[in-house]
């Protein structure tokens, strides 16, 4: 009986809350655009933010505390991806996809996310590496990488996370793992299980 009220209180959240219904075609989207065409459009990203960062002051019991919240999800959500991409293992529109997400949620949140997309990313990697027949190369390729790291954080030089072309085990539109990873994180939250 608690799950079904738990699903009723998820039903209810996707029709009263227009931000979490915005967030999730945002999300659809970029997933689509991320797997058809391996690019994250900028109107989706910054326009969403924007979507977030008014919404999110406008609907908070103050518009300080919304704003906050809104900007502080932005920052982590965009902190958390930036060094994956100055390492160039990951897009810059990767990065403005979890800010933007980052946005609607809010910096605990964000950061369940940002887990939750880490699990997701992993996952579907791995299957992909699986289906690729590639499964050894990608695990020699994380332990390069983290062995650049380790000997890049010692000598206090910036980490390349450059992959000859031979190595790679191919492109991974990690955008849909972004969609995935916060979606599971929002339904997770509204049920009570994070």
């Amino acid at each position: 009986m608690q799950e079904f009220n738990a699903v009723l209180e998820l039903l209810a959240m996707l029709v009263t809350d227009v931000r979490m219904l915005v967030l999730f075609a945002l999300l659809g989207v970029a997933a689509v655009s991320d797997w058809r065409f391996y690019r994250i459009p900028n109107w989706l990203t910054f326009g969403g933010a924007l979507f977030a960062l008014i919404a999110g002051t406008l609907a908070a019991r103050t518009p300080t505390v919304g704003a906050l919240s809104a900007f502080g999800g932005l920052a982590v959500g965009f902190g958390a991806m930036l060094t994956f991409y100055v390492i160039g293992i990951m897009g810059a529109g990767d990065v403005k996809l979890m800010a933007m997400a980052g946005a609607f949620l809010g910096p605990q949140q964000t950061l369940m996310a940002v887990l939750c997309t880490f699990i997701v990313g992993g996952v579907v990697a791995l299957a992909f590496a699986i289906h690729r027949r590639r499964l050894g190369h990608m695990l020699a390729n994380v332990k390069a990488a983290a062995q650049g790291m380790a000997v890049s954080s010692i000598v206090g030089i910036r980490p390349t996370g450059h992959i000859p072309a031979a190595q790679s085990v191919g492109k991974l539109p990690y955008g849909i793992c972004i969609a995935a990873g916060t979606v599971i994180n929002v339904l997770a939250h509204q049920l009570g299980y994070v």
